[in-house]
């Protein structure tokens, strides 16, 4: 009997076991835990995370192992939970404002709603164990040899959760929970104890944690509303609380090497808390830049219009770019090895190759069309028309008798394609960007438009030489960005696509793929265009995450790099001319860019990257028509 379609089994061999019984399953139970009847869950290769009522989690392999699935289940069961036990309104009233509290009151509240499942429910319990068991053997943290490496929030989440729930820290993390326990018991030991009365009472419970940090000699950071429950707060009052600390509110779950307490915020507080938190800090630091103005004589104090060029307030800082580099991919390694990873990456993608083809001259052929030669008619001035002799003849005096060649008005452009080269792309997704971008250039480049391919990671994990020069200038708080940049150049505009196609095998390269900063990639892919002397500028930024970094992400706030992204991504949007247009991976970018889509599979990347780039133009095309049609209706009249 033939195999049924679509399915992964090859003649003579046994099907391929599936993976959607187990993905059920972790679905239902999620549901059934969050109380959410509606909760979408998606598996993919993108961090996992919760976002309002949408949760994701790692694509389990074909042959699935007893741990696997557990670590699956951890982290569903930790999503589920926060749904469940959290509420949003509550933290962001005790949530203190200093970036160090504020880490280790997110680290205990995601352990209290860990342990409320894991008290109820021994199978929750040994699901979570295993999966911060994984996520700290991926953190390296078995390694750690000084308390400067041992996360004082992680130690202490682990901490209230051994109190909570009696189990002791995973066995991949205990040297790191003994680097600080002994100076936590004997400074904040009895508070410890007290919380776990108060485990199901998440409001006496942020009231025990404030009371920790006190203990701690963190008092400072705990704002100056101490939490005392003030009923005759206002509204107004709340709302204020709850804008600066609201983008902090959702620890992370994910499992991909990240910090331990970074998940994802629910998809209304995301927004609604980091679009506020962030206009809260403009607005601090603009009147403050209004208040020095005033002060000096013959300023005017008037504000800004909103277009001019006056770039925004920015609280994103750089600790080092000492150590970043901008490289073409050539410089990374020599000429043989390029070779075999460009004949591995053509390899891979044999079958692909042809559909991505197929597209990718449908593309052409509409681009040429465009191209074809056209003729604006009923000129007063031009070339004669030789259609219109007859109305010559008859009428001599007539004065639209004559024809001129249109412009293209595509041709004058250049086009960059900008690649997420994070680790999260690594295997598919980065083989069926390097294919899709090899193809898209040489299609584009037939009709005349430039294609840049630039591609952006760090050149280390949890930070590199910028890191060690901070620990060296003795830890400053809030450093800012602190790892160090690789920027790959893998086809200038001006380079033919016969000499750069090569270069695209990088990708392929073991080790190259590491963290990504979306938003200094953007912004570096940008004032390339923006040196370009083409009239019209397009940039396709490529990716399948937020922005991650969890060196950066663990000694500032943990929106702080997707804050930066939106924030270049308003510029270029609001005040460029550079047009923006992005596609995400298995992960939603629509809730960052203007014009954006969304796939689920790296298979559908060929089709999206084809339809935006074919939008485009035919919207250019438009733009032109109703231009001559408006020059043709003045003449008329």
């Amino acid at each position: 009997m033939a195999p049924r379609p679509g399915s992964n089994s090859i003649p003579g061999n046994k099907p391929a076991p599936s993976t959607e019984p187990l993905k059920q399953s972790v679905a239902g139970c999620m549901r059934a835990i969050s109380g959410e009847p509606e909760l979408e869950v998606v598996y993919s290769g993108d961090r996992p995370g919760l976002s309002g009522l949408s949760a994701r989690l790692p694509d389990p392999s074909r042959k699935v192992s007893a741990r696997e699935i557990a670590i699956t289940r951890g982290l569903s069961d930790s999503m589920a939970l926060r749904l469940a036990c959290h509420d949003a309104k509550v933290h962001a009233k005790h949530v203190p404002v200093g970036s160090d509290a504020r880490a280790i009151f997110e680290a205990i509240e995601q352990a209290r709603c860990d342990a409320v499942g894991a008290r109820r429910m021994q199978g929750v319990a040994d699901n979570i164990s295993v999966m911060l068991d994984e996520r700290y053997r991926k953190a390296i943290a078995p390694d750690i040899n000084s308390r400067e490496e041992a996360p004082l929030q992680d130690a202490l989440a682990l901490m209230v959760r051994e109190r909570l729930t009696g189990a002791p820290p995973p066995d991949s993390a205990v040297k790191l929970v003994d680097m600080w326990r002994d100076w936590i018991e004997e400074k904040a030991g009895s508070d410890l104890d007290k919380l776990v009365a108060t485990v199901e009472d998440q409001v006496t419970f942020a009231a025990g944690t404030r009371d920790i940090l006190r203990s701690l000699d963190m008092a400072d950071e705990l704002g100056e509303q101490d939490q005392q429950d003030d009923p005759d707060q206002t509204e107004d009052e709340g709302q204020n609380e709850e804008s600066e600390t609201g983008a902090e509110d959702q620890p992370d779950t994910g499992e991909q090497e990240a910090a331990p307490q970074d998940m994802e915020m629910s998809g209304d507080e995301q927004e609604a808390g980091e679009t506020e938190a962030a206009e809260a800090d403009f607005d601090d630091l603009a009147d403050q830049d209004m208040a020095d103005d005033a002060e000096e004589p013959g300023e005017s104090d008037r504000q800004d219009h909103p277009f001019s060029n006056k770039p925004p307030v920015s609280d994103y800082r750089v600790f080092s770019t000492q150590f970043d580099e901008t490289i073409h991919a050539e410089d990374l390694c020599d000429s043989a090895e390029l070779d075999r990873l460009r004949g591995f990456l053509d390899k891979q993608l044999t079958h692909l190759q042809g559909a991505v083809a197929r597209l990718a001259n449908r593309l052409q052929r509409k681009l040429m069309a465009q191209q074809s030669r056209a003729w604006d008619f009923d000129l007063e001035e031009g070339l004669l028309d030789t259609a219109r002799l007859t109305r010559a003849v008859t009428d001599p005096m007539s004065p639209l008798a004559f024809k001129q060649e249109r412009d293209t008005n595509f041709r004058d452009t250049v086009v960059t394609l900008l690649l997420d080269n994070s680790g999260s792309m690594r295997g598919r997704p980065i083989t069926v960007a390097a294919t899709c971008a090899d193809i898209l250039a040489r299609t584009l480049e037939r009709c005349g438009v430039k294609v840049e391919i630039l591609g952006f990671t760090t050149k280390a994990w949890k930070g590199g030489q910028s890191r060690e020069s901070w620990i060296g200038a003795g830890k400053p708080p809030a450093p800012g960005r602190l790892n160090d940049l690789r920027h790959i150049i893998y086809k200038s505009a001006d380079a033919p696509w016969r000499r750069a196609r090569r270069n695209l095998g990088l990708m392929m390269r073991e080790g190259l793929l590491k963290e990504n900063i979306d938003g200094e990639a953007l912004l570096w892919a940008h004032n390339r265009l923006l040196g370009r002397p083409e009239q019209r500028r397009i940039l396709m930024m490529i990716s399948d995450g937020a922005p991650v970094d969890d060196c950066t992400l663990s000694v500032n706030p943990g929106n702080y790099l997707e804050r930066h992204l939106r924030e270049v991504i308003e510029e270029i949007e609001t005040r460029s001319a550079v047009e923006l247009i992005a596609i995400g991976i298995g992960h939603d970018v629509t809730r960052y860019y203007r014009r954006a889509v969304t796939i689920v599979d790296a298979e559908e990347l060929a089709g999206a990257m084809t339809n935006q780039l074919a939008n485009l133009f035919d919207d250019e095309a438009d733009q032109a028509l109703a231009h001559r049609g408006r020059r043709r209706a003045g003449r008329g009249r």
